[in-house]
C-alpha cells in the first residue's frame, strides 16, 4: 500500500508544472501577445490588448502605455520597439524590459496605429493590469478605481490580484473591489458573501452601490441581506457624521478662541470695549500677505513655505505697536467711560478699514497655504480632515498656553493681575499702571494680529475681515467670563460646537440667532459668565 502511494505522489509531481516552466510559459504568452500589436489588423490588436489585460502580468503595463502615448513603433523587420526621439534619431528599446536596442532614423520605423476603439480597450486593460503594478500606491489607486466602477469583467483579475497581494493597505481595498464586482456577476452564494463583506465598510459609494443592486434584484434573500448591510453602514455613517461635526465645532471654536483671546485681555482686564479689535485681526492678516509677497520677491523659491512662520512674530509686532499707539493716543483718556471707548474705537476701526482699502485696494487678497498645510487626510466614511484646520487648532492652544505662562510666570503678568484686582493699591506699591495699561493693550492687540495670521489660511484677506469676528469675540468673552482665559476657552469651544450642531437643523444664520438668544438668556441668570473673574473688571 505504501509503495502504491509513493508511485502516485511521484506521478503527481511529474505532471505538476515546475515554477520555472510556468514562468517560461507566461513569458512566451506575453511575447506572443506583444508581437501581435504590430499587426495591421485592428481586430487582432484589440484581441491582443484584451488578452494582455487578462494575463495579469505587470510587465505589459509599459507596453500598453507606450501604445497609448504613441511611442510604440515597428522596425523594417517588423520588430516591435519603443522609440524615443533624441535629436534627428530615435533611441530604440525593448517594449517589455526596456533594454536598449540601438538607434534608428524616422524613415526606418513606423508608428503602431491606434483608433478610438483601441484606446478604450487600452484604458480597460491598464485598469486591470495596474492591479499588478510594482508600486503599492498604483495598486491601491487601481483598486479604488475598480471599486468606483465595478465591472463583472474585472472579477477574475481582481481575484488574481487579491491572491497575490501582500500589502496590508492594498489587500482590503482589493477585497472590497472584488466584492463589488462579484455583487453583480457572481452566483447567489458569492453575492451574499460580497454583501457581507461590503457591510463592514463605511464608504458612501458602497452604500449607493448596494441601493442600486437592491433595486435591481428580484431575489428576496439578496434584498434582505442588502437591507441589513445598509442599516449597518448608515449607523456607522451617522457616527462618523457626529465625529466630523464635533471636529468642525472644535475647529470653529479654535478660530473664535484666537479671535477672542486678545479681547479677553483688553476688555476683561482693562474694561475697554474695543470695537477696533476686529481691525487688529485684519491688520494681522494683511501683515501675512505682505510677508508672503516679500518672500516671493526677495528670497529663493524653496523658502516660500517659511513665510507663515515669519508672519506670526511680524503680525504680533505690527498689531501690538498699533495697539500701544491706540492706547497711548486715545484709550488712556477714556478709562472708566465705557460708552466713550466704544464710540472712539468704533471710529478708529472705520479709519483702519479705509486706510487698508487705500493702501491695498478693496479687492480680496489671496494668501496661499504652505505645502505642509495643504490638503488633508481621509477618515472612514469619506470624511476629510484638512491640515490647515489641524494646524490652526494646535496653534490656538499654543497661543493660549504661552499667554497663560506670561500671565502666571512673568513680571508683566503679575503686574497685570495686580492692576486688575486693585489699581490704586498697585500704584501705591510702585507699579507703573500707565505702562502696564499700554503693554496690556499691546499684548491683546498682538494676539489679535496672530489670529489674523491663522484666519488668512482659511479664507481670503479683505478690509472687512475683522467685522466678521468682532461680535462673535464679544459673545465668547461675555459667555465664558470676562477676563478669564479658561472661560474664554470654554466659551469658544462651546459656541463652536453648538453652532455646528445647529447648522444642519436650522441653517447657519438662524443657528447664530438661536445661539445669541441663548447667550442673552444665560447672561440674565449668570451676568458674570461661566467663570467669573474677581477684580476691577468684574466689579465695575
Amino acid at each position: 500500500m505504501m509503495r502504491l502511494i509513493y508511485f502516485v505522489l511521484l506521478a503527481l509531481l511529474a505532471l505538476a508544472p515546475l515554477p520555472g516552466a510556468a514562468r517560461a510559459a507566461e513569458d512566451a504568452d506575453l511575447k506572443v501577445l506583444v508581437e501581435q500589436l504590430a499587426s495591421d489588423d485592428f481586430d487582432s490588436k484589440i484581441a491582443s490588448i484584451r488578452a494582455l489585460g487578462a494575463l495579469g502580468d505587470g510587465r505589459a503595463i509599459p507596453v500598453l502605455k507606450a501604445l497609448e502615448d504613441g511611442t510604440l513603433y515597428t522596425t523594417a523587420d517588423h520588430k516591435l520597439v519603443v522609440a524615443e526621439p533624441e535629436g534627428d534619431i530615435f533611441k530604440l528599446y525593448d517594449p517589455v524590459d526596456h533594454a536598449a536596442l540601438g538607434e534608428a532614423s524616422g524613415d526606418d520605423i513606423e508608428k503602431v496605429r491606434v483608433n478610438n476603439r483601441m484606446r478604450g480597450e487600452i484604458d480597460a486593460a491598464l485598469g486591470s493590469l495596474t492591479l499588478f503594478s510594482s508600486s503599492a500606491l498604483e495598486r491601491l489607486a487601481a483598486a479604488q478605481e475598480a471599486l468606483k466602477h465595478p465591472l463583472a469583467e474585472r472579477a477574475e483579475a481582481l481575484q488574481k490580484a487579491y491572491a497575490a497581494e501582500r500589502d496590508p493597505q492594498v489587500k482590503p481595498a482589493l477585497a472590497l473591489a472584488l466584492a463589488a464586482a462579484r455583487l453583480g456577476s457572481g452566483d447567489k452564494e458569492q453575492r451574499l458573501a460580497a454583501i457581507g463583506l461590503l457591510a463592514s465598510s463605511t464608504d458612501p459609494q458602497i452604500r449607493s452601490l448596494l441601493i442600486d443592486r437592491r433595486d435591481a434584484s428580484d431575489d428576496p434573500d439578496i434584498k434582505r441581506a442588502i437591507d441589513a448591510a445598509l442599516g449597518s453602514i448608515e449607523f456607522r455613517l451617522r457616527l462618523v457624521g457626529i465625529a466630523v461635526t464635533l471636529f468642525e465645532g472644535l475647529s470653529l471654536g479654535s478660530i473664535l478662541l484666537l479671535a477672542a483671546i486678545g479681547l479677553a485681555i483688553t476688555f476683561g482686564v482693562m474694561g475697554v470695549i474695543n470695537m477696533a479689535h476686529g481691525e487688529m485681526i485684519m491688520l494681522g492678516a494683511y501683515t501675512t500677505f505682505v510677508v508672503q509677497q516679500l518672500f516671493r520677491a526677495f528670497l529663493p523659491l524653496q523658502w516660500i513655505d517659511a513665510y507663515l512662520v515669519a508672519s506670526v512674530p511680524a503680525a504680533f509686532l505690527v498689531t501690538g505697536a498699533v495697539g500701544v499707539a491706540l492706547e497711548r493716543g486715545i484709550i488712556r483718556f477714556l478709562y472708566g467711560r465705557s460708552l466713550e471707548t466704544l464710540l472712539a474705537t468704533w471710529g478708529v476701526s472705520l479709519m483702519l478699514q479705509q486706510l487698508v482699502r487705500t493702501v491695498f485696494g478693496a479687492p480680496n487678497k489671496e494668501v496661499s497655504n504652505p505645502s505642509w498645510m495643504t490638503g488633508g487626510f481621509e477618515l472612514i466614511g469619506g470624511a476629510t480632515i484638512t491640515w490647515n484646520r489641524i494646524v490652526i487648532l494646535a496653534f490656538c492652544f499654543v497661543v493660549l498656553g504661552v499667554l497663560a505662562l506670561v500671565l502666571r510666570r512673568t513680571t508683566l503678568g503679575l503686574h497685570m493681575r495686580a492692576v486688575t484686582q486693585n489699581r490704586e493699591m498697585s500704584a501705591a506699591m510702585g507699579i507703573r499702571t500707565a505702562v502696564v495699561d499700554a503693554l496690556t493693550f499691546g499684548l491683546g492687540s498682538g494676539i489679535a494680529g496672530m489670529a489674523g495670521v491663522a484666519l488668512s489660511q482659511i479664507g481670503n484677506v479683505s478690509p472687512n475681515l475683522g467685522t466678521i469676528y468682532i461680535v462673535d469675540s464679544f459673545m465668547v468673552v461675555v459667555f465664558g467670563g470676562v477676563g478669564s482665559l479658561f472661560g474664554t476657552l470654554a466659551g469658544a469651544m462651546t459656541l463652536g460646537i453648538v453652532n455646528k450642531l445647529l447648522e444642519p437643523v436650522s441653517g447657519a444664520v438662524l443657528g447664530k440667532v438661536v445661539v445669541l438668544v441663548a447667550i442673552i438668556l444665560f447672561i440674565q441668570k449668570r451676568p458674570r459668565g461661566l467663570f467669573a473673574l474677581k477684580g476691577r473688571a468684574a466689579e465695575s
